[in-house]
């Protein structure tokens, strides 16, 4: 006998859809307000330091009280992250991947905090950290509130990871505007498993989050770069070349960033939640030479790609191609420092910009020796973001489409997908893992 439809198909409004729905967005509209608060903060802060550096160079005499200012920030820093060193330090995404693998709890109001408050002060001084990671860690713990003091969550309950999980991409979305994004990185990097049913409740937090950003940044993207035209086809045979050359330096960073800890343990003389003195300090003659090195840093970005750090430190005619190496080498000696600190701070946004600098070296190179027209410098500079960061993080799913919401244009979606799989292959040929899951496995929980 075939079944008719009405035997196959649910009865009406029998789905619990709804309400799944309503939490999530829930979940995506408190994150999206506590992330967009923590954005602005983080940008207003910025804008002083553009200030404040140049009258301290001006202004020797100012140096003194400025870094007693900086010696009382990491005295506090350390009093608030202390408690839950272990939990607050860094992105918090490895943290989090360990709580949807049973290896790890949090107290979600304390963690909330100490995130929001810890993250800023250790971002607004200059610190070279991301501001995504606390974005992340913050909305899993909004979920995670949510879900037991709202919705009545017993802890180990599915219903419960899911406004985790809704939090996780509630945050990254918030973090850059990039709701998509937000979802694929959960899927990619965090959860490895695509349920259609959760999967549309992390969409809807993931939207409701970017929402809540448009009423703060409007729906500009958050790193608008006009990529016009197509990359020449002409050229397509350097873009295999160029993701060597990114996979290569993905590996070096991976080993880097994971051999911070054991450097950092050496350091005896100073306990662990005040290892922030070392970079506030240290940060401060870079301040005072181009403070736009200084954050996460979109801005610095933006700056490349209006070659407004070029034409200021213009040294010959390969400056173009010197410039970016030194600025390379100060943005990974610091970005290093920062975060092999103890202190709260993601490794997107620097990762980011780090990829934004190989691009420009790739791109001026190709333009001098005339393989391109200098039209298709952006090309260059968008294409190397994605592809060292989907080679760091071997998420290249995420990085595509991050880069796609942030920059607002699809057009370099072929070029983008062939450099970034090859800087994956690489990685992975040199033994690179996932960074998140290779930063869970240096805490070294156990379930």
């Amino acid at each position: 006998m075939i079944k008719s439809a009405k035997q196959i198909l649910r009865k009406p409004f029998s789905s619990r859809m709804s309400y799944r729905l309503f939490r999530a967005i829930s979940v995506g509209l408190v994150t999206g307000l506590i992330v967009s608060v923590f954005r602005w903060i983080i940008d207003q802060t910025m804008k002083f330091l553009d200030f404040i550096y140049p009258q301290l160079a001006a202004q020797p005499y100012l140096l003194l009280p400025y870094v007693l200012v900086m010696i009382g920030i990491c005295l506090l820093l350390g009093k608030i992250t202390k408690p839950y060193l272990d939990q607050v330090i860094g992105s918090g995404v490895p943290q989090i991947e360990a709580i949807f693998l049973k290896e790890n709890q949090m107290p979600e109001w304390q963690i909330l905090w100490r995130k929001f408050v810890g993250g800023l002060l250790a971002i607004c001084p200059g610190l070279m950290l991301g501001r995504e990671g606390p974005c992340i860690e913050m909305g899993a713990m909004v979920g995670q509130g949510l879900g037991k003091n709202v919705f009545n969550f017993k802890s180990e309950s599915d219903d419960l990871t899911e406004l985790q999980e809704c939090g996780v991409a509630a945050g990254l979305s918030a973090a850059f505007s990039a709701p998509l994004a937000g979802a694929l990185f959960l899927v990619e990097e965090i959860t490895f498993n695509f349920n259609p049913k959760r999967v549309v409740s992390v969409l809807a937090a993931s939207f409701s989050a970017d929402f809540m950003t448009f009423l703060f940044f409007g729906n500009r993207p958050c790193l608008y770069l006009p990529v016009r035209g197509y990359f020449p086809v002409y050229a397509y045979w350097t873009l295999p070349l160029i993701g060597i050359v990114l996979g290569l330096l993905a590996y070096v960073y991976q080993y880097v960033l994971l051999s911070l800890k054991p450097w950092f343990s050496k350091i005896k003389k100073i306990p662990a939640a005040y290892h922030s003195i070392i970079p506030f300090i240290l940060i401060i003659p870079i301040g005072l030479w181009k403070p736009e090195l200084l954050g996460g840093s979109h801005v610095l970005i933006t700056e490349l790609f209006n070659h407004g750090l070029d034409t200021q430190l213009l040294m010959g005619p390969w400056s173009l191609v010197l410039i970016p190496i030194v600025l390379f080498i100060i943005r990974f000696v610091f970005s290093m420092l920062s975060y092999g600190a103890s202190v709260p701070g993601g490794i997107f946004m620097p990762i980011l910009v780090l990829g934004a600098l190989l691009g420009m070296i790739c791109a001026n190179v190709m333009i001098k020796t005339g393989v391109i027209p200098s039209t298709y410098f952006v090309h260059i500079l968008v294409i190397s973001m994605a592809a060292y960061f989907g080679a760091i993080e071997k998420a290249p799913y995420t990085a595509i489409m991050l880069l796609t919401e942030m920059v607002g244009t699809v057009q370099q979606i072929l070029p983008l997908i062939i450099v970034t799989f090859v800087s994956y292959y690489v990685l992975d040929l040199l033994g690179g893992r996932p960074i998140y899951e290779a930063l869970r496995l240096q805490m070294n929980y156990k379930k």
